[in-house]
């Protein structure tokens, strides 16, 4: 088995790669860390009673871990992931990174998103945006995988094909996603508290989310032409999910559209087109790592409607990281991956 360890496992998305890593064949968590937890087990820190429930956080010592472990998931924040996958990719570690540090090829897009230096945009140039259905091969051989974020991988997923045959406008592109709130994080502000979101469905950072120009890169990547998007999220008062509803200008017929993405998620396990008009629900990914996708025609004001779901915590986080390490390590990329969603 892979030894891998998780570096800031307290929050919701290394809490997630923990739960699905337990049924992992090929993988073994053998360390995590916190530094505010340091000391307490997993079965303490949580009440865990399974598999890892005995695993001790530990502090974030680089050499120690590296002596352990041939990967490295950092579930860190923007700005502290640089150093982390620096050192352990130095010490011959292959690392999958949960945040935005290595997500953009170009570095002043990144610095002027996130309001921060990038320490080694050499790294930036190398590292492979973790969107297995799009970018397999480069993922097989990557040792610096960029881990797409949620509300982009629930975009580009239905879009990557279209703009990559031309099939759609790429200047004119409508994104509204709404999302559980654990997409947020686990963090302490009145805006994210129960009394704040439940009973309650509200926009957010509205023309100004760092995901927007993160989505819009890939796009020009797979396009070579000038996009836009205009992206909008929400937030829903559940706890996982995203439901992403995406307006396009059509080049073609909706046939066309169709076929386009049911050709190239064919033979991808975790992708599917499903039957013409049916909407896609929340509930059918729940804990899954799939992603379900739509198209609706609107013939009468020249739009198609693009509708995507997945588990933000899974397919849009650490699913989708364990995903990536199949590819890296040589196992089949689904092996370990939950498929049934969680109905209740």
């Amino acid at each position: 088995m892979v030894k891998g360890a998780i570096i800031g496992a307290t929050g919701y998305t290394g809490l997630e790669l923990l739960r699905l890593a337990e049924f992992h064949p090929e993988l073994e968590i053998v360390t995590i860390t916190s530094r505010k937890e340091a000391g307490k087990s997993l079965s303490e820190f949580c009440g865990w009673n399974g598999k890892y429930k005995n695993l001790i956080f530990e502090e974030p010592d680089i050499d120690k871990i590296a002596e352990k472990v041939e990967v490295v998931f950092l579930c860190v924040p923007a700005g502290e992931a640089q150093k982390f996958a620096k050192n352990f990719l130095e010490k011959g570690l292959k690392v999958i990174d949960f945040s935005a540090d290595f997500r953009f090829k170009e570095v002043a897009s990144y610095e002027h998103t996130y309001k921060m230096e990038h320490k080694f945009p050499e790294l930036c140039e190398e590292a492979v945006y973790g969107l297995p259905e799009v970018f397999e091969e480069e993922v097989k051989k990557a040792r610096l995988i960029a881990n797409p974020g949620c509300y982009p991988t629930s975009i580009l997923l239905p879009l990557m094909p279209l703009a990559k045959e031309g099939l759609i406008h790429t200047d004119s592109i409508i994104a509204d996603s709404k999302s559980g709130t654990s997409g947020a994080g686990r963090k302490s502000h009145n805006f994210y508290s129960f009394c704040e979101i439940n009973e309650d469905f509200k926009a957010y950072k509205i023309a100004t989310h760092r995901h927007n120009p993160e989505i819009e890169e890939k796009l020009v990547l797979a396009s070579g032409k000038k996009v836009k998007v205009l992206f909008t999220p929400h937030l829903l008062p559940i706890n996982r999910g995203i439901f992403s509803t995406i307006y396009v200008k059509p080049k073609a017929e909706l046939k066309t559209l169709r076929e386009c993405l049911e050709n190239y998620y064919n033979e991808k396990p975790f992708v599917e087109v499903v039957e013409r008009g049916r909407i896609p629900t929340l509930s059918e990914v729940k804990g899954t790592n799939l992603c379900k996708i739509n198209l609706f025609e609107d013939k009468e004001r020249g739009w198609v409607v693009i509708t995507s779901v997945i588990d933000n915590l899974v397919k849009g986080a650490s699913g989708q990281a364990l995903q990536n390490f199949n590819l890296m390590f040589g196992f089949p990329e689904d092996v370990g991956l939950p498929k049934s969603p969680l109905f209740v």
